[in-house]
């Protein structure tokens, strides 16, 4: 997911308002969460959703055949069990009874349907990607195949069964996660691509979709046909595009809103201050990596050495603790901790600044660079990056590299990274699922939507594909983490901080618990009743 750099740059847009007016207020007796989400989703369409902020509403409208509880974990979903062949290749669910919002039932055929058109082409799903592990999902995302060719299928009405090409061991997390989960396949088919509108909008979650007022709100309520709708406290939701952080922070000191899913990091020390919002703040360890991305193809990258210098030359401590410094942490690694891998780091991970910049320059100098022919490009970078790339400025620069920094607008950024017309840029991803191939598999040369370097390395792809062939964890974990090793000495990127969860939780919310997803869905969180309306 790229999503802390997306999320931001979504909140720069202005939106235009649209659709009926949500009432508002809580009525008296009814327990109502007011939160901030950033921005209005992109949309509410898993197949067509890609940021963080569709992920907040969408896990509280669609349940997959898993679902995640308050910790980010996987558990039954729509399905209340599954099994798994012995060679982790083959899996069959079995649905429990229950009901879309609607009352139309849960069957088997929404899930076929909605799989097929996650890797459909003509979908145009940004996560169709995550469908890959199974049998012909890849070639039918191609155009190669028909979507019926995409390995499930439905014995029953009841049960659904998925064949893949290579285990999976992340496979339920995966059917958790929102791009994944399924639509309802009578209400596409009835309405298209206005089955999103809120008078058509069937959802099979804790709440259902009332209304959605483009740069206004979103309003949910509890949806009574839920399959465990008696343990949902909240009665209704409504979500708030915060696009100005600095005001949010005050709604919800206020009590204007319950909670804001983000806020700036270099806030921190203000908001802890003088008892102002201490007990507010909720920050946790993330799978949200920085990296610079080095564009292979550019002469002055070609030579290993290069980029192994500048990579080892960057005062990854003094940018995570000193200059961002709310609990942001050095990374030399591209896999976060907790993703089931061993660490994996470079050689000269360890070493005193000192010694690892006299050690850049020595590889600057046997690549042909020094004094007399000092080494020169641009660091582009979106204008939320920010003071960062100045501090990677000033490292190179100690080491003899002369850098132009070029800030453009955030959506131009990604643009150019897609096409390539960059030297040097940095950008972030966040974990989908928690696994390491979530991060290794952006580097795979067939990958050319997020291997921005261009970096191609048979050897690579070779040891990723022995780690999905595997069904020994161990043996999986090992080739995982020898295939970081080779990429982290290629140096392709250069991971240089991990990002904590930032969120502004109210005291008087109950059920949150920080994890490592930054996943909170709001049918394990509750409030007080209203005693009046708000």
């Amino acid at each position: 997911m790229r999503a802390v750099l997306a999320v931001l740059a979504a909140a720069a847009i202005t939106l235009a308002g649209c659709g009926g007016k949500p009432a508002d207020g809580c009525p008296p007796g009814q327990r109502c969460l007011r939160a901030g989400n950033v921005s209005d989703p992109g949309s509410l369409d898993p197949a067509h959703s890609f940021v963080k902020q569709d992920q907040t509403v969408l896990n509280d409208l669609i349940v997959g055949l898993t679902t995640f509880d308050a910790r980010a974990e996987p558990i039954p979903g729509m399905a209340e069990s599954w099994t798994v062949s012995p060679d982790g290749l083959f899996w069959r669910f079995r649905l429990r009874q229950a009901v879309w919002s609607d009352g139309h039932p849960v069957t088997a055929e929404d899930f076929l349907f909605s799989l097929r058109r996650l890797v459909d082409p003509a979908t145009g799903a940004g996560y169709a990607v995550l469908a890959y592990p199974i049998v012909n999902a890849e070639a039918v995302n191609q155009g190669k195949l028909p979507p019926t060719a995409l390995g499930v299928g439905a014995p029953d009405p009841m049960t659904v069964e998925i064949r893949l090409r290579h285990p999976a061991p992340y496979l339920p997390a995966v059917l958790a996660h929102y791009g994944v989960v399924p639509v309802p396949a009578h209400v596409v088919r009835k309405w298209g691509d206005a089955w999103t509108e809120p008078q058509h909008y069937v959802s099979n979650g804790p709440f259902r979709l009332v209304s959605w007022r483009l740069g206004d709100r979103i309003v949910l309520e509890k949806n009574p046909r839920f399959y465990d709708a008696a343990n949902v406290c909240l009665d209704r939701i409504e979500y708030f595009p915060t696009t100005d952080s600095i005001s949010a922070e005050r709604r919800v000191k206020r009590g204007e809103l319950d909670l804001n899913s983000a806020f700036a990091s270099n806030r921190i020390r203000y908001l802890t201050g003088r008892g102002r919002m201490g007990d507010y703040i909720r920050m946790h360890p993330w799978t949200d990596i920085h990296y610079l991305v080095f564009k292979m193809s550019d002469p002055a990258f070609a030579d290993v050495r290069v980029r192994q210098a500048l990579s080892m030359s960057i005062d990854r401590a003094f940018i995570a603790r000193k200059l961002l410094g709310a609990d942001q942490e050095p990374a030399d690694a591209f896999v976060p901790p907790g993703l089931g891998a061993p660490p994996a780091a470079p050689d000269w991970a360890g070493l005193p600044l000192a010694e690892r910049q006299a050690r850049a320059r020595e590889l600057l100098a046997a690549a042909g660079y020094g004094p007399g022919r000092p080494l020169r490009f641009e660091l582009k970078h979106p204008i939320i990056a920010a003071p960062v790339p100045t501090a990677i400025q000033a490292d190179w620069r100690a080491i003899g590299v002369q850098v132009t920094l070029t800030r453009v607008d955030t959506a131009v950024f990604f643009s150019d990274l897609q096409l390539g017309d960059f030297q040097v840029g940095i950008t972030d991803w966040i974990a989908d699922y928690r696994d390491p191939t979530n991060f290794l598999n952006l580097m795979r040369s067939d990958q050319a939507a997020s291997n921005y370097s261009g970096y191609a390395d048979p050897g690579y792809d070779r040891m990723l594909g022995e780690a999905e062939a595997s069904a020994d964890p161990a043996r999986r974990a090992a080739i995982l983490q020898a295939a970081e090793r080779r990429l982290l000495q290629a140096a392709p990127i250069a991971p240089v901080f991990m990002n904590p969860s930032h969120n502004l939780v109210s005291p008087r919310v109950t059920g949150w618990v920080d994890n490592l997803d930054d996943v909170h869905p709001k049918r394990w969180v509750c409030v007080e009743p209203q005693t009046a309306a708000r």
